[in-house]
């Protein structure tokens, strides 16, 4: 069964000057976050961006992904400490979303260095968020397994 998920914006405003607010209509978990054009090429100052949004989706699918490929191999992880940095820049074409950098850093008792980062790779290669990036965004992974 296909999983559906919803997310509303209003936007006031041309681009430049206005504004909008964008909620997690399906579950809720976040209202009315503050969006602009400011917020995605100057300082966020409270508001969030696209970029930021795609970030905290890649990096929870990521974590998600790694979560089930470790578990998978009989070596749960104790703790996943995931961050993604998207980049979004000005490039010939117009504005793009350029790249998504994934940084973990991982507690998985009885996990060797080798086993975790193909474990790693195979869930940054795997998880939904990067398909949907694969061949228009830059993707790539630092792995640290601190035991």
């Amino acid at each position: 069964m296909a999983a559906t998920r919803r997310a509303d914006v209003t936007w006031e405003g041309d681009l430049l000057s206005g504004g909008g607010v964008v909620t997690a209509a399906s579950s809720g978990a976040f209202r009315a976050l503050p969006v602009s054009w400011a917020a995605r090429t100057e300082s966020p100052q409270g508001r969030t961006s696209p970029e930021e949004l795609i970030a905290a989706a890649h990096a929870s699918c990521f974590a998600m992904a790694l979560s089930f490929g470790l578990a998978g191999a009989g070596k749960p992880p104790r703790k996943l400490e995931v961050s993604a940095t998207v980049t979004f820049d000005k490039v010939e074409a117009g504005w793009r979303v350029t790249s998504s950098a994934l940084t973990v850093r991982a507690d998985v008792p009885g996990m060797d260095t080798a086993g975790f980062r193909k474990a790693a790779e195979a869930a940054k290669d795997g998880c939904p968020v990067s398909q949907a990036l694969k061949g228009n965004v830059k993707l790539s992974l630092e792995a640290t397994l601190v035991r």
